[in-house]
């Protein structure tokens, strides 16, 4: 039987004090504020997040490195036989895809799950990840199995403002005037790879 370790991103909402309480390893997102770079959960809180972007901080979003991905995978497979990479929705952002191009230089000992997660979700496929390793599945087998039922979960979120919608070309200009003035906050919905609109 192999040994499997399961490894996320903290868009997985699992920090990193719970992944060691968990089992699990998790890389944090690096993003940029005023044009440094933070890591999530590592040099900055999400307290400390929120309030540089309550004051105006111009904030940027990133995958992760190239080189903390590998880093860490080679860390990891001198104490593991196999990886089970479960990254944010492919549909979110191009790290899914870049993990699936880094992961073919592993000879199959790292599996690279494209099911369409983020958050909540993302977290349930991690313990659902952990549970299937503990019952002796291979890496490739536990890809398969959260790869089966990808499109069968959802996650709903309500803005308070549109204003970052705005920003990250999700709204237009008017349309965020618009709904300001109206007083209008939508509903989005992730559900596979697409965040849309659900209601308003």
């Amino acid at each position: 039987m192999s040994k499997v370790i399961v490894v996320t991103d903290s868009n997985s909402g699992i920090t990193q004090s719970q992944s060691k309480e968990l089992g699990v390893v998790v890389l944090p997102m690096p993003f940029y504020i005023d044009d440094k770079m933070y890591y999530e959960d590592i040099d900055l809180t999400q307290e400390q997040f929120y309030e540089k972007l309550t004051q105006g901080g111009e904030i940027k979003t990133s995958m992760p490195l190239v080189g903390d991905v590998t880093d860490k995978w080679d860390e990891l497979l001198k104490e593991y036989d196999e990886i089970v990479y479960i990254p944010m929705s492919s549909g979110l952002s191009s790290s899914c895809e870049t993990a699936l191009m880094l992961a073919q230089n592993y000879e199959g000992r790292v599996e690279v799950v494209n099911n369409q997660r983020i958050s909540v979700t993302q977290r349930q496929s991690v313990a659902d990840a952990m549970k299937l390793a503990e019952e002796g599945k291979s890496a490739k087998e536990i890809k398969d199995i959260l790869e089966a039922d990808k499109l069968d979960s959802g996650i709903f979120i309500m803005v308070d403002t549109l204003k970052y919608l705005k920003k990250g070309g999700r709204v237009t200009s008017a349309g965020a005037a618009i709904g300001t003035v109206l007083g209008i906050k939508p509903v989005l919905q992730i559900h596979g790879e697409k965040l849309d609109a659900f209601a308003k």
